[in-house]
């Protein structure tokens, strides 16, 4: 990550490499953060709105002080109008703050798209299956999980991804017991038979992902019917085309899982005309 501005709460913007954390600051000592990334096109955040609803869902669910849009919204402009550029990525934390406080700390990041997104795409990347082993409507059913939760506890995602790369695979997905299909670490997971998509619910206790939310308000115009729901991993494996979805990485091909084709092996249609309609989606005036 090239990290271009930084706006905290309270400072406005700081140098990049000026500390911006305390040491007993809650995000440092116990994770407890609530966080959301998403891109920004020609200079304008997409469904920044949708972002802050989930953050101070997230922020809600951790227990942390309640989120003030506002101040989320200003940070995102101060950080952005320092940084200069028209596409990037755009982070914004919410933290307990620091320790036996009931003050958070807000920051607003902004940095540069990486270049190696393109490159994947247009190659398709290798997902590894990883086993969570819980029920698969347990993390819906119990708060205590935090599924759908954005927090800056991120170590199992972390781990997920770079046991992926010691397989030498792109990414994950995550499986519930009975080889149920989740999520990735950092994405939704979608796959197609016919004019159809497939991809898990979030009965299943799955990050509502907002490139989600996207896809499948514009998939129907493209002539494709979809079906949430508990799928098995089987689903997956034997699919035309898979691909992912997040907010940085947007649709994303999947070209092969657990070492085997999906598929054609190469980026499928699906995945190429929901890159284009989601794209031009964030360019609308």
């Amino acid at each position: 990550m090239t990290l271009l501005a930084v706006a905290v709460g309270g400072r406005g913007v700081v140098d990049p490499d000026t500390p911006v954390l305390h040491a007993d600051d809650e995000a440092l000592l116990r994770g407890r953060a609530a966080f959301e990334t998403l891109r920004v096109y020609g200079g304008r955040p997409f469904r920044l709105s949708d972002h802050i609803a989930r953050i101070t869902a997230s922020a809600e669910r951790i227990g942390l002080p309640q989120v003030e849009p506002g101040h989320l919204r200003k940070l995102a402009a101060e950080a952005l109008a320092a940084a200069g550029i028209e596409d990037a990525v755009l982070r914004l934390y919410w933290t307990a703050g620091r320790e036996r406080s009931d003050h958070p700390t807000t920051l607003a990041l902004v940095s540069r798209i990486s270049e190696h997104i393109e490159p994947l795409r247009a190659r398709g990347i290798a997902l590894i299956a990883l086993q969570l082993g819980y029920d698969p409507h347990v993390r819906a059913e119990a708060p205590w999980l935090l599924g759908g939760v954005k927090s800056t506890s991120y170590a199992v995602n972390m781990a997920a991804d770079q046991e992926a790369k010691r397989r030498g695979a792109d990414d994950a997905v995550f499986l519930a017991a009975g080889d149920v299909v989740l999520e990735g670490p950092v994405t939704n997971i979608w796959w197609r038979r016919g004019r159809t998509l497939y991809t898990p619910s979030l009965e299943l206790g799955i990050l509502a992902g907002v490139t989600r939310a996207v896809l499948l308000e514009e998939a129907p115009a493209l002539g494709y019917a979809i079906e949430e729901g508990a799928f098995p991993l089987a689903d997956l494996a034997g699919a035309e085309e898979a691909f992912t979805s997040s907010s940085v990485r947007e649709v994303m091909p999947v070209v092969r899982l657990d070492g085997t084709q999906v598929g054609s092996g190469e980026p499928g249609e699906a995945a190429r005309s929901l890159e284009q309609a989601l794209r031009e989606t964030a360019l609308r005036p």
